[in-house]
């Protein structure tokens, strides 16, 4: 029998509250599980306490060979009771090609505008500094 540690929804419509359930991978979502392990209460801010986990049980189950799913995961691994790889996606935070492309053309704009300034300021100083020498 493969076990799963995962999310069972609890709450009423737009008042999401999960149970944090030991259950078969066969089983529906939130139908039978074996035991159940903490909750989440995805409604309070993150300064409240909305994860609470039973950690000798969740020991328990992971020794007997439960997998935690990928939410769960990252409870575990906030608790100190399981190793999270991090995901390596290098390039997932990096603008898309539109917008490096717009992101190209402002910089070469802004490169342009600065020359022209440049050249404006010099010349300025070159006329003040025609009329002192005649």
């Amino acid at each position: 029998m493969s076990l799963k540690i995962r999310l069972a929804r609890a709450g009423s419509k737009k008042r999401p509250y999960y149970h944090i359930v030991v259950a078969d991978v066969r089983a529906p979502r939130d139908g039978r599980f074996i035991e159940k392990l903490g909750s989440w209460n995805a409604t309070l801010t993150k300064e409240e306490d909305r994860v609470s986990l039973n950690a000798e049980r969740i020991q328990y189950w992971i020794g007997h060979g439960a997998q935690p799913t990928d939410r769960v995961l990252r409870f575990l691994a906030q608790a100190g009771l399981a190793k999270r790889d991090v995901p390596s996606n290098p390039t997932k935070g990096l603008p898309g090609k539109k917008a490096q492309e717009r992101l190209a053309m402002a910089k070469q704009a802004e490169e342009e505008a600065a020359a022209k300034a440049a050249e404006a300021a010099e010349a300025a100083a070159a006329a003040a500094a025609a009329p002192a020498a005649e």
